[in-house]
């Protein structure tokens, strides 16, 4: 490009796979393909804007048709580092190649762990196995109530998740027993990514989680697009769970969000506002209401209602705006289990500027965006990717 953007978008919709990476049997994904199988299981996806945009040029889609003069660049990218979750998936996104996978716990956390969280907070722990966040306190909120002891569970991803009830336990308590958690599993031996606190209001049968939830990760292992950004500067806006995947590491402003919907109402204003940099947006709906649900449907319908919000973000885009589309991972909602699944991720790059869109070549990482953004900006590259900025015309 001639001109340098103002401002980049970045868009991550959380685990929406395009099919099974080359190392897919290493991670036991074999056949794996998160749109595919969504696609099949809806008889058809509904998706106008990402069909313009070159969706089913990428792969055949049921319900989708590849285009002969798409709207965007597009393409698709495979992931370098050694894991299949969000926060390698995002720190590898900005830069970072992630060698030492973080750990998961299928059959719950070691005894010794266990042992130790009891000991030093004081309060008997129930669960300790995968759980989903509402069935656990449905099943061990009466429990809880009764004990004050702690409901700790995991997912498909490398997260200790801690709930009490509000009223039972404090959240000023609740924190710091998480912060009791979180150095625990900064050791080696356990290297967990997040410890979640997931607090709870109701009576049994009538539980609901509250908009207190606050999560401790680690701080990415080296530095990233977002740290060079930030010292020279520039805006760095988080939107969404961001923030909290790079533990505030990089960012100049962090902003919130309930649910997909409400992040593209906070996007679209954030679009909008006057700034210098970069906007990074994850919709975490996809992965954690439909995939790990193992809900092919509402999956579907939940990309179509994204797709139907894309209309209001082009029109707020100028021509000094970039806009990159991509995912973190895969999660097919047809798989066995709930984890997540190793796949190419699709790659959309866009701005009322390009006069004429075609394929990008296949990303051998996910840095490749991470490079674009540096090099749009002047600032240091991260030691992984390779830029394809000056691929967009």
């Amino acid at each position: 490009m001639n001109k340098q953007f103002k401002k980049i978008h970045v868009v991550v919709l959380d685990s929406v796979g395009i099919g099974e990476a080359p190392d897919a049997e290493k991670f036991g994904d074999v056949g794996a393909h998160t749109l595919g199988h969504i696609a099949e299981k809806m008889n058809g996806l509904t998706m106008p804007h990402l069909e313009s945009f070159g969706l089913a040029n990428i792969e055949p889609l049921k319900g989708l048709k590849a285009v002969d003069k798409p709207k965007a660049y597009y393409g698709k990218m495979q992931e370098a580092s050694v894991g299949k979750d969000t926060m390698t998936g995002h720190w590898e996104i900005m830069g970072l190649n992630i060698d030492k996978p973080f750990k998961v716990y299928p059959e719950g956390f070691p005894a010794e762990l266990i042992a130790e969280l009891e000991a030093r907070t004081g309060r008997k722990v129930l669960c300790n196995k995968p759980a989903s966040g509402t069935q656990v306190i449905d099943d061990f909120g009466p429990e809880q109530m009764e004990t004050g002891a702690l409901i700790v569970y995991t997912s498909a991803d490398p997260v200790l998740q801690i709930a009490a009830h509000e009223e039972i336990i404090p959240l000023e308590e609740l924190y710091k027993i998480c912060e009791i958690a979180r150095e625990l599993t900064l050791q080696p031996e356990y290297l967990v990514g997040r410890v979640i606190a997931r607090p709870y209001i109701g009576t049994p049968g009538n539980f609901t989680r509250t908009s207190n939830r606050h999560d401790y990760a680690l701080t990415p292992f080296g530095r990233t697009t977002m740290n060079t950004m930030k010292d020279a500067g520039l805006d760095v806006i988080a939107i969404g769970k961001i923030s909290d995947i790079f533990n505030g590491s990089g960012v100049t402003d962090a902003v919130r969000t309930k649910n997909n919907m409400d992040g593209m109402d906070k996007f679209a204003e954030v679009v909008r506002r006057d700034f210098h940099g970069m906007s990074f947006l994850n919709l975490v709906d996809f992965d954690a209401n439909f995939g790990h649900r193992r809900d092919p449907i509402g999956y579907g319908h939940a990309l179509q209602e994204f797709d139907a919000r894309l209309p209001e973000i082009l029109e707020a885009i100028t021509e000094d705006d970039l806009l990159i589309i991509t995912a973190d991972h895969g999660n097919d909602p047809t798989f066995p289990g709930t984890d997540h699944t190793r796949e190419f991720v699709p790659l959309f790059v866009y701005s009322p500027r390009f006069k004429e869109c075609g394929e990008i070549a296949l990303r051998e990482t996910f840095a490749d965006i991470g490079a674009t953004v540096a090099e749009n900006f002047g600032v240091e590259a991260p030691p992984f990717g390779k830029s394809f900025l000056n691929d967009l015309k």
